[in-house]
């Protein structure tokens, strides 16, 4: 009996996604991205992506058919992101799935953003261990997850409180005068920085926030600190050291982050851990992971940055995982939502 083609459709926020997947096997990823209109809001526009999405997932459709080799008669299951998202662009490709599965009389699965960014690691480097801690990292997530009984259970250990990693990147770049998205050029301008030139506070680390946030972030304190040492060199008429600034900020959140990483796979048991999410591509993260999980004896996985950022093949993963599991299908009216919990894979 042959694997299942799962097609997956990704919109929710500003990249539009297809990937298809077949036995483990990824076929295609397609993503078109609209971050180039949102560049000169200095973030993303809810109306703008969802007409972005609009215009590219047709043609994404297309061109990952083709990829496949493949027509939409091979298709034998549809995923599509359900939530968490921007609503207006969740609907997008909900739309186009619920549309594909009637009229190719295939099962649809409307599924978690989250829960996808876990599975992806899948494609690249197989079944992942029983139990991993899942460490999400984007511009809307900051999250810690307990994975475990083969993904069909995961649990939430931990999660920003205010901004996002990535939010908080995009934020400080703006107060440099970097172009947005932030954290690509946060990552290349510190490149040539000091990281321990700027103390910046590091969130709910103090005594009495580890024992009531063991596995907590905040990051809006950090970027209010980074505002007040800028406006004060500034009005002191001094020069601001972009790199040092951009290097001790990446230094502060990398810190943060993998520090509490490791505590929650102490705390647990847990010997294993993947790295997901947009800002799973910066390289400081990257490394400060592999350094840390290294010398606690913790394994560490990370999917190659293309699988990191949001994609369609993440969410064919996590459609083929849940074929393969057995899940029902979702019904056809399944609705879109801004905040699908993480425990919920699929609708």
């Amino acid at each position: 009996m042959t694997s299942p083609m799962v097609l997956g459709i990704e919109t929710s926020c500003d990249e539009t996604g297809i990937g298809i997947v077949s036995g483990g096997e990824l076929l295609a990823n397609e993503i078109a991205s609209s971050v180039d209109e949102h560049a000169r809001f200095g973030g993303v526009v809810p109306e703008i992506a969802s007409r972005s999405h609009l215009e590219a997932i047709e043609p994404a459709l297309r061109r990952a058919c083709g990829t496949a080799g493949i027509t939409l008669d091979d298709v034998d299951a549809i995923a599509v992101t359900a939530g968490p998202g921007l609503v207006g662009a969740l609907i997008v490709g909900v739309a186009t799935g619920k549309a594909l599965s009637a009229a190719l009389g295939v099962p649809i699965y409307g599924v978690n953003h989250l829960a996808s960014h876990v599975v992806v690691d899948e494609l690249q480097h197989g079944p992942l261990p029983d139990p991993t801690v899942g460490l999400l990292v984007s511009g809307g997530h900051s999250s810690l997850l307990l994975v475990a009984d083969d993904v069909a259970s995961i649990s939430p250990l931990g999660q920003t409180l205010d901004d996002a990693a990535g939010e908080a990147f995009d934020k400080v770049a703006r107060l440099l005068g970097l172009p947005f998205p932030g954290g690509p050029w946060i990552d290349k301008v510190a490149a040539d920085g000091d990281p321990a030139a700027i103390a910046f506070p590091r969130g709910l680390t103090g005594p009495g926030d580890c024992e009531r946030y063991p596995y907590d972030f905040s990051f809006s304190g950090l970027k209010t600190a980074v505002a007040r040492w800028v406006a004060a060199r500034e009005a002191a008429g001094e020069s601001i050291p972009i790199a040092d600034v951009a290097a001790s900020v990446q230094e502060a959140i990398a810190d943060v982050l993998t520090a509490r990483t490791v505590a929650a796979c102490r705390d647990h048991g847990v010997d294993h851990v993947v790295l997901g999410g947009g800002v799973a591509a910066n390289s400081r993260l990257r490394a400060m992971a592999e350094q840390r999980c290294e010398a606690a004896g913790i394994s560490l996985r990370v999917p190659r940055p293309e699988l990191c950022t949001d994609n369609g093949a993440m969410v064919a993963a996590l459609g083929a995982r849940l074929v393969a599991s057995g899940v029902p299908a979702s019904p056809l009216d399944f609705p879109t939502t801004s905040h699908l919990p993480v425990t919920q894979r699929s609708w």
